[in-house]
């Protein structure tokens, strides 16, 4: 009989594919790995290759090749057959089984060690920010760019969605598998909806950064707005923000940060699903057990709506809702240019003409930037001839400065927009604050949650008159607020957001 190398069941073509795939496979993956060590590798589609592609396609050739000599041993025995099969003997005296021993034992430990060093930089690869924003670049694309331009840019995603443990790990990665099904099959939504579902606690996630018996105190905050003007004339509002908290030098909480007060527990039932409308909210002293309900007089909650909805323990996230995937409006973005220099405030009309050139609809980024050049270009060409010749630069300044913006905030392929996500910090644009102090939310027993000016903020100083207008001496009171516009009283009698959508009012 013809002298095998190898076990005679071995020779069938499934093990043959096998030994062929694990062979190229694996000598791909030892090529890369040694070129990632010593050069580097940043590209996550090569991360993908090397740390999930590759390892699959050894495993599979691994798996191939015992799988192939089985259908072929059940082949003889169906047919009634032996196959000729004589187990080695093994003896550690003879010289050549004792080298092939040694090779093996080496190669056994050089396997597990590469598999070692692999598998942790496998985790480390699909824990990684490259990972989550870059690979699925389409679908994630808005929540990528705006975390990168976000106050946690320095926090890796997973600290937030994920979390230490093997077990919130295994399950961030079986809930995995239909994000990567809906991303092939392009079954996503678009945009992505909020708030995201099964977040950690604020206490395993937020709390290990933020202190909360640290918040006390008041913040001193300048809001730079420019007019819907001519001369863009600028209108700022420096006030001190009443942070507040869990103060351990005062004998009770205060200020924003009241909510979170460990000794008070805020409820809340919300009719949408981003949270805007929220009509019922109960506050339980934990000291006494006693409670209060206010109820939204215009509107408030059914009793069958009562039954069936889900009440909400207040936490963090439910004001820091865009803490690190903040969208921001063409007004916030344009008056941030103004201000910072990128746009040049003495262009006449730029603060109107940048803010509607960058809120269009388009369907593309590339739409987008070139409608944006156009749209601000024939305006001055229209209007400004003379300043377009001679302040030209200052002019593309603008219109690469508004692109910029647009391309941090604003996503046409996923149709995301600044709308879609409203910010609960504050009460500009969307409701924030006012889903519960607008005044209207009542109790039984008379008592109204507030919505005067003062109990968030303290007005230092605001208007045109520059950074520094004359501060009142009582703090406690601070300034009223004054409409940069004349409206007469009519602000007085509404909010902030019915008017101000984040474009020119």
């Amino acid at each position: 009989m013809e002298k095998k190398h190898f076990p005679y069941l071995a020779y069938n073509w499934i093990s043959a594919v096998g030994a062929v795939l694990a062979l190229v496979s694996g000598s791909i993956i030892l090529f890369i790995f040694v070129a990632h060590l010593t050069i580097g590798i940043t590209k996550p589609y090569m991360g993908i290759l090397i740390y999930l592609v590759l390892p699959v396609a050894l495993i599979t050739g691994l798996f191939l090749i015992p799988a192939g000599m089985y259908l072929r041993w059940r082949a003889f025995q169906r047919k009634g057959e032996t196959p000729y099969i004589k187990w080695p003997s093994i003896d550690l005296n003879n010289k050549n089984q004792r080298n092939a021993a040694l090779l093996f034992i080496l190669g056994t430990i050089m396997f597990v060690l590469i598999s070692t060093v692999g598998t942790y930089h496998t985790y480390q690869y699909i824990d990684s920010v490259a990972f989550c924003g870059i690979t699925c670049h389409r679908v994630m694309a808005p929540e990528y760019t705006t975390y990168m331009n976000s106050p946690h840019a320095r926090v890796k995603c997973v600290g937030c969605h994920i979390g230490p443990g093997a077990g919130l790990y295994a399950k961030s990665k079986v809930s995995g598998l239909y994000q990567v099904y809906a991303t092939i099959t392009g079954a996503y939504p678009r945009p992505i909806p909020i708030p995201i579902k099964d977040l950690r606690p604020v206490q395993e996630d937020c709390e290990q950064c933020h202190w909360p018996k640290q918040f006390f105190g008041s913040q001193k905050r300048l809001f730079a707005h420019y007019l819907y003007d001519k001369a863009n004339t600028f209108w700022g509002i420096n006030m001190l923000i009443k942070t507040g908290g869990d103060d351990p030098g005062t004998a009770s909480p205060s200020g924003i940060h009241w909510h979170t007060d460990p000794k008070v527990t805020v409820e809340y039932i919300a009719r949408d699903r981003k949270r805007q409308d929220i009509p019922w909210v109960r506050v339980t002293d934990k000291t006494t057990g006693k409670s209060v309900v206010y109820q939204d007089a215009s509107d408030p909650l059914s009793k069958k709506e009562r039954e069936t909805a889900e009440t909400r323990i207040m936490d963090c996230i439910d004001c820091h809702n865009q803490p690190s995937h903040a969208f921001h409006s063409p007004d916030h973005e344009i008056d941030l240019a103004i201000f910072t220099g990128l746009i040049d405030r003495t262009i006449p009309e730029i603060k109107t003409v940048s803010v509607n050139a960058m809120a269009r609809v388009y369907k593309s980024d590339a739409e987008a930037f070139k409608g944006i050049a156009d749209v601000m270009t024939d305006f001055y060409r229209t209007n400004y001839p003379d300043f377009l010749r001679q302040r030209g630069t200052a002019i593309r300044n603008a219109v690469h400065a508004t692109q910029a913006a647009f391309g941090r905030n604003i996503f046409p392929d996923m149709k995301a927009r600044w709308s879609d996500y409203p910010d609960n910090i504050g009460h500009f644009i969307s409701r924030g604050c006012m889903r519960c102090h607008d005044g209207n939310h009542k109790a039984e027993n008379g008592s109204v949650i507030p919505n005067d000016c003062h109990t968030c903020h303290i007005i230092l100083s605001q208007g045109s008159g520059g950074l520094s207008n004359v501060i009142r001496e009582n703090l406690k009171e601070g300034m009223d607020f004054s409409h940069p516009v004349d409206i007469e009283d009519a602000w007085q009698g509404g909010v902030c957001y019915e008017c101000h959508e984040g474009v020119e009012p």
